[in-house]
């Protein structure tokens, strides 16, 4: 199943993406929630409703129920307000990379236990424009990623019990200051101002159910699900990247595990998987300057059309804006 937030009549309405069409999820059923974080609070109960609805509209019942394209809809992140968001650093491949770009060995740790961060929750957005303040055009970059959403309340929660609290997935483009975020890390702290002004999510959340076809072992050593989907980023429609979420050494469960221990997990806390192999330019540029002293590395700019697609999950596109502002907090620092 298909799960799209949108905007309709200045308000957000939840719906079930079926054959290009949207369908108010009031419409589907009159128990049915209309916002994301009621779905996600009462997940139990209203998912049978909401896969016998599908059903049915799939089945050719549907034909008098009121449904709009979904191409030009205004669509919004599918959970807009999540509970909080985490960020994790499963790729192994892409940590290795950026490792190997700064001529130090591959960290032991990562092999040992998942890490992650906190993120600005307040800060996640849908498709559409990601504004941006001077300081942040200071090597922007772009983070291919995949996300899930946890649907109900838990701590303490096992690997091998996790996949449980998965809604589902969707894509994460995890945005990136790099010039801030390096400055920060200095101090060992962070990454906070490089990270906390936008991470888009979308465009839509795909439950596990439809995902089943997809699911592949993961890797040796490791438990919970994992799904063979290509990832793929595009900016100003040039490929510059290209994975898939089974390459992920970490699973989801394995993250989750981590990040419950000793703390309450919430339906509509969302959790990204972190950066897929050469999904970000800070790693393609290091590998670039490895490989030819030459290189001319690249960040995005005022105007860049970033778009991300993963199987299944569908594409997410967002358009980068400068903000009328000439503020920098780069300017500030003391000397």
């Amino acid at each position: 199943m298909k799960l799209v937030t949108y905007l309709k009549e200045e308000h957000e309405q939840l719906a079930l993406l079926i054959n290009g069409r949207l369908y108010d999820t009031d419409q589907l059923h009159p128990d049915l929630p209309i916002s994301m974080a009621m779905f996600l609070n009462y997940w139990d109960d209203v998912m049978p409703l909401a896969l016998a609805a599908e059903k049915s509209v799939k089945d050719g019942h549907g034909r008098t129920i009121v449904s709009s394209p979904y191409e030009g809809a205004d669509l919004l992140a599918p959970i807009p307000h999540p509970t909080s968001c985490r960020d994790g650093y499963a790729f192994r491949q892409h940590v290795a990379a950026a490792r190997r770009n700064r001529n130090v060995e591959m960290i032991p740790e990562f092999d040992q236990y998942p890490i992650f961060y906190f993120t600005n929750h307040n800060s996640v957005q849908g498709p559409g424009p990601i504004y941006c303040m001077p300081d942040h055009f200071n090597k922007l970059d772009f983070e291919l990623e995949a996300a899930v959403v946890i649907n109900r309340a838990g701590r303490n929660i096992k690997a091998d019990e996790a996949d449980d609290y998965i809604a589902g997935l969707m894509i994460m483009n995890d945005m990136s200051a790099r010039e801030l975020q390096m400055e920060e890390m200095k101090l060992n702290l962070g990454p906070a101002k490089g990270k906390d002004f936008a991470t888009v999510i979308g465009p839509m959340l795909v439950t596990l159910d439809e995902l089943q076809p997809f699911e592949i072992p993961c890797k040796e050593g490791h438990i919970g699900k994992s799904w063979n989907l290509g990832m793929k980023c595009w900016v100003n429609g040039v490929q510059v990247s290209e994975g898939n979420v089974g390459d992920m050494d970490w699973t989801f469960a394995e993250i989750i595990e981590r990040c419950s221990y000793g703390v309450n997990l919430y339906a509509g806390d969302v959790i990204g998987s972190g950066t897929v192999g050469t999904g970000c330019f800070l790693e393609l540029n290091g590998t670039g300057k490895l490989n030819d002293p030459n290189y001319q590395p690249q960040w995005l700019q005022e105007g860049d059309v970033v778009e991300m697609e993963i199987d299944g999950l569908g594409r997410l596109t967002n358009n980068i804006v400068k903000e009328d502002s000439d503020f920098s907090i780069l300017a500030l620092k003391k000397m």
